[in-house]
């Protein structure tokens, strides 16, 4: 009865390890797919954070996105493409 009991313990661990490696995995491709991009963020975050200017494609993407968003529109400035003739 005691080695059905170590057996079963084993196999949770070994459980385990195999979830904490396919995590492992996981993260380790997400890092290569997404790491400039956050290495970038975290920069100018931290260049922010110590009294400097961001320069990273972070901060043009935000520049930009904040002066389309304090353009004044009207109906006369709306366009459509229809895509046809």
């Amino acid at each position: 009865m005691f080695k059905q009991r170590t057996k079963q313990l084993g196999q949770g661990m070994t459980e385990y390890i195999v979830i904490v490696a396919l995590v492992a995995i996981s993260a380790i491709a997400v890092y290569n797919l997404f790491g400039d991009t956050v290495r970038g963020q975290v920069g100018d975050l931290a260049a922010e954070l110590g009294g400097g200017t961001s320069q990273g494609t972070g901060a043009t993407a935000a520049a930009q996105a904040q002066t389309a968003g304090q353009a004044q529109t009207t109906l006369g400035s709306f366009s459509q493409d229809e895509g046809g003739n």
